[in-house]
């Protein structure tokens, strides 16, 4: 069982569950979402440690208030080859662009994958910092979005400023 330091962000009225384990950040939750969140995505014991996860919540806080456009921190994340794939493709849409998940899907050579991009897409358990905000439809709408379409929409938002 994993053990995940962590520590909840407190901005704008907003509260967001940050998880780090030794190696890296390894979980941001949705805004207003609970700790419960993390147990979605790993099998492991919660420790409650501010200073663990200082440098990421720092960095978090940044983003959210304007004054950070990328992220610079170790990652302590896992999943299968092809969502690592989609992983790093959305890293690589820049702070304010937008895409679709068919673009995702030829940008990582599987061009027939859009929905199998939508669903590594879903799984990704570093909100913000592996920007999954920034993919949209085909048809250019919000579409679903783990922390939910309104801070989905916050979030583009927030990058058009």
């Amino acid at each position: 069982m994993q053990k995940i330091y962590y520590d909840i962000l407190e901005i704008d009225q907003h509260s967001y569950v940050i998880g780090a384990t030794k190696k890296g950040l390894a979980f941001v939750g949705s805004r207003d979402g609970s700790i419960d969140e993390i147990k979605q995505f790993y099998d492991c014991q919660l420790f409650h440690d501010h200073q663990q996860v200082a440098v990421y919540a720092k960095q978090l806080e940044e983003y959210l208030t304007g004054k950070r456009q990328t992220f610079n921190v170790d990652t302590d994340i896992s999943g299968t080859s092809f969502q690592k794939d989609v992983w790093q493709a959305l890293e690589k849409i820049p702070y304010g662009a937008v895409t679709n998940y068919t673009e995702i899907a030829q940008a990582i050579g599987r061009p027939k994958a859009s929905r199998a991009v939508g669903s590594a897409i879903g799984k990704n358990p570093l909100l913000m910092v592996i920007p999954c905000h920034r993919v949209l439809t085909k048809g250019g709408q919000l579409g679903g979005y783990r922390g939910g379409v309104a801070m989905k929409k916050s979030l583009l938002d927030l990058e058009r400023k």
